[in-house]
This record gives C-alpha cells, sequence and structure tokens, in this order.
C-alpha cells in the first residue's frame, strides 16, 4: 500500500519497512546490528528524525553525527543505504513523496559523508551536519 500524503504515519510505515530491510542487509546489518539493541525504539526516534526533515515537526533533538562517528561506516555504505532507501521509498510513498525523501536523505548522506571524513574532499575535514530545508 502506497501513502498518498506524507504523514506522520506515512514516515513511520517507511521508516519501518526500511530498518526492517537493513537489520537483514547483508552490508549493512553488521554495522547497525551490534549498536541499536532495542530496534522497535530506535525506529521510533528516527521516525522522529524524518518528521522533523520533511514536516518541520522539531520533534527530534539528536546529533547525528556525533551518533555515526564511531561505527565502523565506510563510503561505500552510503552509496547502498542510499539504494535502499529509494527503492523503499517507491514502495511505500507516492512519485512526489517518494522523491522528496530521496532528495532528503541524498542531502543528509552527503553531510555525513563530508562530517565523517569520507567523501574525497573532506578528508581531514569535519564539516557539521548541514541542516536540511523543507
Amino acid at each position: 500500500m502506497r501513502d498518498t500524503t506524507l504523514t506522520e504515519t506515512a514516515i513511520a510505515r517507511l521508516v519501518d519497512r526500511f530498518y526492517d530491510k537493513v537489520t537483514a542487509d547483508p552490508v549493512l546489518g553488521p554495522v547497525f546490528n551490534p549498536v541499536v539493541h532495542d530496534w522497535p525504539e530506535h525506529k521510533r526516534l528516527l521516525t522522529r528524525f524524518w518528521c522533523s526533515v520533511a514536516l518541520g515537526d522539531a520533534s527530534y533533538r539528536g546529533n547525528p553525527m556525533a551518533v555515526h562517528r564511531p561505527l565502523p561506516i565506510r563510503a561505500e555504505h552510503f552509496d547502498h543505504w542510499l539504494g535502499l532507501w529509494r527503492a523503499t521509498c517507491v514502495e511505500v510513498l507516492d512519485e512526489t513523496d517518494a522523491a522528496r525523501m530521496v532528495d532528503y536523505a541524498q542531502r543528509i548522506g552527503r553531510s555525513l559523508k563530508y562530517g565523517l571524513g569520507l567523501h574525497p574532499e573532506a578528508r581531514g575535514i569535519g564539516v557539521p551536519l548541514m541542516s536540511v530545508s523543507r
């Protein structure tokens, strides 16, 4: 079932389906499964994050850069993550909302890559996570 309006419920469905895929994914699962001990709670946190990004509801309080910094993330994880996100957005959302969510994810991923020093142009530079405007 595809959602035709981007709402908190639609975002929660997207996050739930996406992170179910992440936990089973042979590339991303080994990165995140060892550090996420309560996936249902983590999905609620990520739903707040994505609602803050996409709906501007300011329900998320956290620091994604600091959370991701100690993880064994490599540059190629970002492309894999984005491909899985894109596919899930298309499954769950209508075309317009899927494109919006993918655009947000691309910008956030690019910021994280720079901030974590994984982008070739950012080696050795600590760049803060850019805010995402609607």
